[in-house]
Parts: structure tokens; sequence; C-alpha cells
């Protein structure tokens, strides 16, 4: 007999790592889906990670550089990152929720992929800067049309009592992204071979594999059974679940359909395309949940990671004169990052949500600190580096941030995003909460640069607060999410159950129904018949 991993899960949930590794048809298809959407995560870890890995290569530079210029200014090096920034914000909140809400979750995923595909070839032959930074502003489109729906599509797939685990591979394909990227770059940076300009172009060049998957694999995972029900596409939905739940199908989609119905009845303007976002406002409990979302999102780019991300290689050659070094600094560190990730994946569904993020942005804020203090500390050397005893303690502390940083607010902020709001608007504020992740990014990177060269480590104090402030925000407001189901985490925040009134809506309209059935035929139905009657989608009706 087969154990599942829902199965471990639900008795005292022992380490994931140690289930047994036979799982059913449905466990095997939901991971694979789970997995084939958390990849899109992937090429935002390759594509953040890839201007800070090549702009240390001097045939980068060379082919990129202003005439009579030594490096490409620090205002450029802003405009490339805030250019990508631009592309996502503007596609992720206008483009994305729409067709999401019209085409379901996998088209989006598979179109914004498609349009990264297109946006790799343009960056890699870019005879120019502009060009480049045309090929940065497309992907940008690219990831903000198919970011939004992969942490949607996984929390709606996926069981509520491996949800975090589930949702955690998110991040983890980030990290794998930025690895490959890293080690591209290192391998370009220790050949012996002149390659010329591509040795800044084979970073690019190595992700095209990623995307492709992608665009496939997708054609073979389930639409979301969420927003089957909400298009009124309920035995779709019931055939969906089937291939990822192996028992109890109908019992949640009988909770799918009510709470839907719930939705359906109190949404103003619901066919329309900005109707979600109009609803994120007028009621109270989505608008705390919005603050909620866009504070933990713009938390997690201005507690550091964003800046690290993008400049690592640019605060390295404070300290490090070898671009080697720096190069294989870096491509560690994206190692670490994949297996800190995992750290997430063990955690999130034990420890729950709160405690994650607050220890992360405690140990962020410690590791940080001690930064700060060495850039104020150790003096510079007569040519304006630093020793290299401290580049080594501050590449020290860059890895014990991303110890911190990986499991929390790397991959927890995207778990508690996806899963704390209802259907009906899970794929606009999830947008809203990507693309404050893209808007805080666009500011601080803009003038990092400039922010670095003015006031050297002392700009790591302002990071040191903000994590001081992450860790209170995080006690004060927000709820613990861990193993409660989607339609009923709306309580959590000050609403009502959409289960609990969604059976109301469905047993009214049942009434109506027959009543109208009635005046054609005669009486059919007594009414003691109709309390115990079941729901419109043919499911047996819970207590």
């Amino acid at each position: 007999m087969s154990i599942s991993i829902y199965s471990d899960y639900t008795h005292s949930q022992p380490n994931i790592l140690s289930s047994c590794t036979i799982m059913t048809p449905q466990e095997r298809t939901a991971w694979f889906s789970a997995t084939a959407a958390a990849m899109v995560m992937a090429l935002a870890g390759y594509d953040a990670s890839t201007f800070n890995s090549i702009q240390g290569f001097r045939t980068f530079i060379n082919h990129f550089k202003e005439d009579g210029d030594e490096e490409i200014k620090p205002n450029i090096l802003g405009g490339i990152n805030t250019a990508y920034h631009v592309g996502a914000i503007a596609s992720g909140l206008f483009i994305s929720p729409t067709i999401s809400k019209r085409y379901g979750r996998r088209v989006p995923i598979q179109l914004g992929t498609f349009i990264v595909l297109v946006s790799v070839m343009l960056q890699t032959f870019a005879p120019e800067i502009i060009c480049f930074i045309a090929g940065r502003v497309l992907m940008g489109l690219g990831k903000g049309i198919s970011m939004n729906n992969g942490p949607t599509y996984i929390a709606e797939i996926a069981p509520a009592k491996i949800r975090g685990v589930m949702l955690s591979l998110w991040q983890l394909w980030y990290a794998i992204g930025a690895f490959l990227v890293y080690w591209a770059a290192y391998g370009a940076q220790r050949t012996t071979i002149d390659m010329g300009m591509w040795q800044w172009r084979i970073p690019l060049f190595v992700q095209i594999p990623i995307p492709v998957f992608i665009i496939v694999a997708m054609f073979f995972c389930p639409e979301s059974p969420r927003w089957l029900v909400e298009n009124d596409r309920v035995e779709d939905a019931r055939h969906s679940l089937t291939r990822v739940r192996s028992d109890k199908v109908d019992e949640e989609l009988t909770d799918i359909v009510t709470a839907v119905a719930y939705e359906k009845a109190t949404t103003v303007y619901w066919d329309k395309w900005w109707a979600p976002y109009w609803t994120l406002i007028r009621e109270p409990s989505l608008l705390r949940r919005t603050f909620v979302v866009i504070f933990i999102n713009v938390g997690q780019q201005i507690s550091g990671s964003s800046s690290l991300n993008a400049y690592t290689t640019l605060i390295y050659k404070s300290v490090f004169k070898s671009s080697e070094t720096i190069a294989l600094i870096n491509a560690l560190s994206s190692t670490c990052s994949i297996v800190f990730t995992l750290s997430c994946t063990l955690l999130v569904d034990r420890a729950g949500r709160r405690f994650i993020l607050m220890v992360g942005a405690a140990g962020m804020c410690l590791s940080l600190l001690v930064v700060a203090i060495l850039g104020m500390k150790v003096p510079e050397n007569e040519d304006g580096t630093r020793p290299y005893g401290m580049g080594v303690a501050v590449a020290a502390m860059f890895f014990l941030f991303i110890f911190f940083y990986k499991p929390s607010w790397g991959a927890t902020v995207w778990v508690y995003t996806s899963e704390i709001f209802s259907t009906n608007v899970r794929a606009h504020s999830v947008a809203i909460g990507a693309q404050s992740q893209s808007i805080a990014s666009t500011i601080l990177n803009q003038f990092f640069p400039n922010f670095l060269a003015n006031c050297g480590f002392y700009t790591f104090f302002f990071f040191v607060g903000v994590n001081a402030l992450l860790v209170v925000g995080v006690f004060f407001f927000l709820p613990e999410t861990k193993g409660i189901p989607l339609e009923e985490i709306d309580v959590l925040f000050g609403s009502v159950s959409h289960l609990k009134e969604g059976q109301e809506v469905v047993d009214q309209k049942l009434k109506n129904d027959i009543a109208d059935e009635e005046e054609k035929t005669g009486p059919t139905v007594g009414s003691a018949e109709i309390e115990h009657a079941t729901p419109a989608h043919g499911t047996q009706q819970r207590s």
C-alpha cells in the first residue's frame, strides 16, 4: 500500500524527506504541475542575476561603455535594472490579471515565458546599450505576465496541508536560476579561450532550455479548478481536481463552488476586468490584506536583497581586486541559496509563516549591521580598496544574510501572498504584490550605485533599520495561515466565512429554482426536502 506525502502531513507531519517516495498518480501530477509553474521563477532568478554577473566582464563593459569612459556610468547601470522592472510593472498590473481572468492560469504562464525567450535573443545580440535596455524591458514584460500566475496556480492546485511546501518551490527555483547564471559566468570568466563577445553572451544564452520546457510542460498540467468554477465549468473543475487529488474531490469541489457562489453574489461588476481591483478597495478585509501584501513584498526588496542580488559585484570590487574571485563568490553564494531555500520547504508547514518571517528579518538585520560596522571601522588602503580580510568578512556576512533571507523573506513572502486572498481577487492581488516588489526594486536599484558611491558601507545602516521594522510589522499585522484551507482564510482577516455565507447563497438559489419549477409544474419537493437538497454541482451537501 503506497504512503502519500499528503498522508504524512495529515498525521503529525514527519520530515518530508523521510516520507515514502511512492506517490499516487494524482500526487505525482500535482508535484509536476507545481514544479512546472515554479520554474517560471527560475527565469526571474536568472534574469535578475544575469546583469549582476556580466557587469564584471571587461568584454561587456567595453562593448557598451561610452567612448572615452573606462566604466559604464552608474546612472546607466541603474537604468538597465530599472528598465527590467518598468516592463514588469506595466504588464504585471494591467495585462497579466486580465489574461488570467479570461483565459486561466496556464495561458499567461506560457505567453510570458515565450516573451522572455524572445527577449533573451534580443539582449544576447544587442549591438548597443539602447538595444540591450530594450531587451530588458521586453524581458520585464514577459516576467510580469508569467510571474503573477505561477504562485496563484500553485496555491490553487495544492492540498492545504502541503500548500506551503509546494509554494516554497517558487523561491527554490529562483535560487536555481541564479545558480545557473553565476556558474555559467564563472566558467566564462575562468576559461583560457579567447571568447570575445561570447564571454558575456553565454551566461545570457544558457537559460534558453528553461522557458522551452515550461511552455511545453504546461500543456500537460490541469487548469486551476478554482478558475474553472469561477467560469461556471464545474465538471471541468471536477476533472481537474481528480488529476491532483486521490480522495475528497467532491468535498473540496463543494467548498470551492460554495465560496465562489458567495464571491459572485457579493462582487460588483463581476464580469469587468477591473472588478477585482475595485473589490480590493471597497471591502475592508481585502483592503487590509492588500496593505499587508504590499508591506511584505516591498519589505522583501528593501531588506537589502534586491540591491545585493543586483550589485554584489559592484560592492565586492571595493574589497577584491580579482574579477575571478568575485565571480566565484557569487557562484558559491547562489549554490548556498538553493540549500538555504530548502529549509523553507522543511519548516513552512511546521514552524508557521509568522515565526519564519520574524526570525529571518532579525537575522538579516544583524548580518548587515556587522557589514556596516566593518565599513565604518576598517580603514581604506592607499589605493582606495579595503583589506582582503575585510572582504572575506563582508562576503561571510552576505552569506549569513541569504541564510536568513532565502527561507523567510525570499520564499515565505510568496507563500503568504498567494494564499490569503479569495479566488475572485487572487490573481490581481498577487499581481499587486509582485509589482510592489518591482516598484521597490526600480526605485532602490536606480539610486543604489550612487548611494554606495557617495556613502560607502554606511549605506547598509539603512537596510538594518528596514529589517528591524519588518520584525515589528510581522508581529503586529500578520495572522498565521499555516494549514488553513484557502476558502476559510477570510475569517482570519475579519471577513465572513465564504463557505458559510456561500452555502446560504447556494441554498437560496436552490429554493428559487424549485419555486420557479413549481410555478410551471406544481409542487414537487417539500420544504423538508429543500432543507437537505444537494448543491447545484451534484455533490453531497456537508453540515
